[in-house]
């Protein structure tokens, strides 16, 4: 039933729509003007946002969220801002790999691909690239073209399957937002979407030597830690066809160039954002994702008592040999941080509870609820404490 509306979905869409893919981009079109069925697809794209935003999967960051706009504001064309379309990003609380852009202008990161980056340029690669899709009037080119749109549906539902909340983000999109995160464009587009957005990143003054470097590391840590991921970002080819495009622009347009990589300011910024998508990761049970999400913020800030809560809730939760020490050992840094750091002294409570050790969590359960009496598990906790003291 889903994969049948979707297809009618995509067939009321496209009626009465121009034969040509050949469309012009928006800065060389004079006057730039919606072809009828580009318009059904933008207002369609504006009702799928306004679901989206209200899902509660928007991530909530204001200053994070100014920062990405303004890097994207560095990349638009004049010859674009003088048409009037405005880029707007906006960023999604998913851990798994993606972004993908609506054909009015906004464009949606995942927290998950975010936090793999290590650097402003990388940044804008991501968003050069998203933002031609845009420009180049991608999607409405790319629904022109579909032939079968069952099977394609039925590839964009079948591939969020295991990934739970996470990859139902798929559903919630609808039609447009789906097609764009899961499936991607042609390759001639995803080229041209590369080519266009790099030299967007080098004018906007960033070092382009840097542009492969993201996805060199996506593609190499899904292969170290066999995963698989639903969205278009998270597919091995894909990242391969990145990569393999940005290192023939280096050879070629771009050899010897340099520019701005923005370090210090990008890791100021995306800092509280590793702690949350690590959470997110461990959520979903990849540990060794989560773990390099907590690390990668130790190294900016090695004292902080939630990152070594965090880590100690992934050693706990994994459970492997030696992990339940390792996951005390990080509890106690949290509290060495931070003494009322309420959350470690429940993991320290669990480890002891599990081990038998019952005057030992008793005492850390207690200490739990007085630095933190409105928890929302106190009832909760309270049974272990009744439980612990009658044994």
């Amino acid at each position: 039933m889903i994969l049948r509306l979707f297809a009618i979905a995509i067939s009321m869409l496209l009626l009465s729509s121009c034969a040509t893919t050949n469309l012009a981009p928006v800065g060389n079109q004079e006057p730039f003007k919606l072809q009828e069925d580009e318009r059904r697809i933008w207002n369609r794209s504006g009702e799928e946002e306004a679901r989206l935003n209200r899902s509660n999967l928007i991530y909530g960051d204001p200053t994070l969220t100014a920062y990405v706009n303004e890097v994207a504001q560095k990349l638009i064309p004049r010859n674009v801002e003088e048409k009037g379309l405005s880029i707007e990003v906006k960023i999604i609380k998913n851990p798994l790999l993606n972004a993908f852009a609506y054909p009015n202008g906004v464009i949606y990161v995942h927290t998950g691909i975010l936090a793999k980056m290590d650097n402003e340029a990388q940044l804008s690669t991501l968003l050069g690239h998203e933002m031609t899709h845009v420009t180049h009037r991608h999607a409405v080119q790319q629904f022109r073209t579909v032939k079968n749109t069952t099977a394609v549906l039925a590839t964009i539902q079948m591939a969020s399957v295991p990934f739970g909340v996470y990859g139902n983000l798929a559903n919630v999109l609808g039609t447009i937002g789906a097609m764009a995160s899961v499936t991607g464009y042609s390759r001639e587009m995803e080229t041209e979407a590369d080519s266009v957005g790099m030299g967007l990143m080098a004018n906007a003054g960033y070092d382009p030597q840097e542009a492969p470097k993201l996805f060199v590391y996506l593609k190499s840590d899904l292969e170290k830690n066999d995963v698989k991921e639903p969205f278009f970002f998270g597919s091995h080819p894909r990242l391969q066809e990145r990569i393999n495009n940005f290192n023939k622009y280096l050879e070629t347009s771009y050899s010897g160039k340099t520019g701005e990589k923005g370090e210090k300011r990008f890791n100021k910024l995306i800092a509280t954002l590793l702690l949350d998508n690590a959470m997110m990761d461990l959520d979903m049970g990849r540990y060794s994702s989560a773990q390099e999400g907590v690390e990668k913020f130790l190294r900016l800030m090695p004292s902080n008592a939630r990152a070594h809560f965090c880590l100690g809730e992934i050693y706990r939760q994994r459970g492997e040999k030696e992990d339940s020490q390792k996951a005390e050992e990080e509890y106690r840094q949290a509290l060495s941080s931070d003494p009322n750091y309420p959350l470690a002294r429940k993991g320290l409570g669990i480890i002891y509870y599990k081990q038998g050790m019952a005057a030992k969590s008793v005492d850390e359960f207690e200490q739990y609820l007085q630095l933190l009496p409105d928890a929302p598990d106190r009832e909760y906790i309270k049974q272990y404490i009744q439980h612990l003291k009658t044994e």
